[in-house]
C-alpha cells in the first residue's frame, strides 16, 4: 500500500505520533501485505536549502523501524512534491526565491543532498527497499500545472540522472528509481520521456489512474478500464532496452464516482488480475492505505475514499479483495506466461496515439477484449528477431490490422 496516515494525512509529520503510525501499520500488516511506500513532505524535512532537519529524518527512520517490526518493507519517495492535488515545495524555491526546480545549480545541489541524506539514514535498515526520486515530479515541468518550470527533454534526463546518483551514493545497491504520472506516456511534447522512464533507475514505475479519460470513454467495467494498469505495464516495455527490466505498478486506485464505490472491489480484483498477468511485474502498491479524513478540507472529492481501509482503520470491500489476492499469492512463485502477440506502435507516432482515445490505445483494448494478451513494441523493434525472441514474441500486429 501507499501509506496515508489516518491522523492528519501527510501533515502528520508536523505532529508525529509513533503510536498512531504503529496502529496504522498494524492495520496494513493485518491484510497480509509486504511493503509500504511512504512520503516525507519536502518542505518540512528541508525548510531551508542548507537545513535538513535531523529530527524529521529520525522520525522517518522510526517509521521504517515500526514497519520492520510488522514484517513490512519500506520504499521512500523523496521530493514531495505533489500529493493528491496539493503541491509541497519549500519556500526557497518559490516566489521571492523562485528558481528552476530542475536546472538551478543551488536548487539541484540542495535536492541531491536531501535525497542522499534520506537514503543514507535508511541504508542500514534491512527492510529499506530504496528511494523514489519523488512523486510525479514531472507535473512541475509542463501544462496543465498552473506555474510550471519548463525544461527540455535533455534537461529532464540530466536532472533524473543526478538525482538517482544521489540516492545511490546515500544507499548503494538499493532499489532506486523515479516515477512520473502518465503524461510521460501520453502527452505530446512532455519533457519527461518514455525512454527515460523505461531506462533510468532500477525499474520502470507506472501510475495507473482511469480518471484520465479511460473510464469516461469505456465505463467502469470496460476492458480498457479494468486493464489500464496492465496496458501501462506492457506499454512501458516498448521503450525498455533490457527485455527483463522490472516494472513496478507503483500507484493504482479505484477513483469514485468513475468507479462507483459499490464496484470498487470488482474493479480492484479485475485490475490486479490483469496486472498479475504481465511478465516482469516487480510489485503492486495500491493507492492507498486509509481514506482521507473528512475533517480535512479542499481535497478533490475522489481523494477522500481511495483507501482500502477507512480513516477509522476499518476494512473496506476493496481492501478485502486485495487481502484475498495477497493471501493466494503468498509463499508461491508467480510467473505468468510470456505475451507472444505484440501490437506495434507505428514509427513516428505521437505519444497521444497511446493515450485513451488514441489509435494504439484503442487497438490494444480491442485485442484485450478479444482475449488476446497483447504486448507492445515500437515499429523500429518489430523487425528485430533477437529483440522479439528475448521477450517471447512470435506475432506482431499493426493498429490497422485491428481497427480496420
Amino acid at each position: 500500500m501507499n501509506y496515508t496516515p489516518t491522523r492528519g494525512w501527510f501533515h502528520h509529520w508536523l505532529d508525529f505520533d509513533l503510536d498512531e503510525v504503529r496502529a496504522d501499520l498494524d492495520s496494513v500488516a493485518a491484510l497480509g501485505l509486504d511493503h509500504v511506500r511512504v512520503f516525507p513532505l519536502w518542505p518540512l524535512f528541508q525548510p531551508n536549502r542548507t537545513l535538513i532537519r535531523p529530527r524529521a529524518v529520525e522520525q522517518l527512520v522510526a517509521l521504517a523501524d515500526a514497519a520492520a517490526e510488522r514484517g513490512l518493507d519500506v520504499a521512500v519517495d523523496g521530493l514531495q512534491g505533489h500529493l493528491s492535488s496539493f503541491d509541497f515545495l519549500p519556500a526557497w524555491t518559490r516566489t521571492w526565491h523562485r528558481r528552476g526546480l530542475f536546472t538551478d545549480p543551488d536548487v539541484t545541489a540542495g535536492q541531491e543532498e536531501y535525497l542522499r541524506t534520506l537514503a543514507g539514514a535508511l541504508s542500514g535498515r534491512p527492510n529499506f527497499l530504496g528511494m523514489t526520486v519523488g512523486n510525479e515530479v514531472n507535473q512541475f515541468s509542463d501544462d496543465p500545472h498552473p506555474d510550471p518550470d519548463r525544461i527540455t527533454a535533455a534537461q529532464a534526463g540530466r536532472w533524473l540522472e543526478r538525482m538517482l546518483a544521489a540516492c545511490e551514493e546515500g544507499a548503494p545497491g538499493r532499489f532506486h528509481l523515479h516515477a512520473e504520472y502518465d503524461a510521460v506516456w501520453y502527452r505530446d511534447g512532455h519533457p519527461f520521456t518514455p525512454a527515460q522512464a523505461a531506462r533510468l533507475g532500477a525499474a520502470t514505475a507506472v501510475h495507473s489512474w482511469v480518471f484520465n479519460g479511460t473510464a469516461q470513454r469505456h465505463g467502469p467495467t470496460g476492458t480498457a478500464t479494468e486493464q489500464h494498469a496492465a496496458y501501462l505495464i506492457e506499454l512501458s516495455k516498448a521503450w525498455a532496452e533490457d527485455p527483463h527490466r522490472p516494472v513496478w505498478l507503483q500507484e493504482v486506485g479505484a477513483p469514485a464516482p468513475l468507479v462507483p464505490p459499490e464496484g470498487a472491489a470488482e474493479f480492484t480484483e479485475a485490475t490486479l488480475a490483469a496486472a498479475l498477468d504481465c511478465p516482469g511485474l516487480w510489485g503492486v502498491t495500491w493507492w492507498c492505505s486509509h481514506d482521507v479524513s473528512r475533517e480535512l478540507a479542499d481535497f478533490p472529492e475522489l481523494e477522500y475514499g481511495l483507501g482500502l481501509l477507512t480513516a477509522g482503520r476499518r476494512l473496506k470491500p476493496a481492501g478485502a479483495a486485495v487481502a484475498r489476492i495477497a493471501g493466494a499469492l503468498r509463499g508461491r512463485e508467480h510467473r505468468p506466461p510470456v505475451r507472444s502477440t505484440a501490437l506495434a506502435l507505428d514509427a513516428g507516432s505521437p505519444r497521444s496515439a497511446c493515450a485513451p482515445g488514441g489509435p494504439f490505445f484503442e487497438a490494444w483494448a480491442v485485442l484485450a477484449a478479444r482475449g488476446v494478451r497483447p504486448a507492445a513494441v515500437r515499429e523500429e523493434d518489430a523487425g528485430d528477431p533477437a529483440r522479439l525472441a528475448a521477450r517471447g514474441i512470435t506475432e506482431v500486429l499493426r493498429v490497422h490490422d485491428v481497427l480496420a
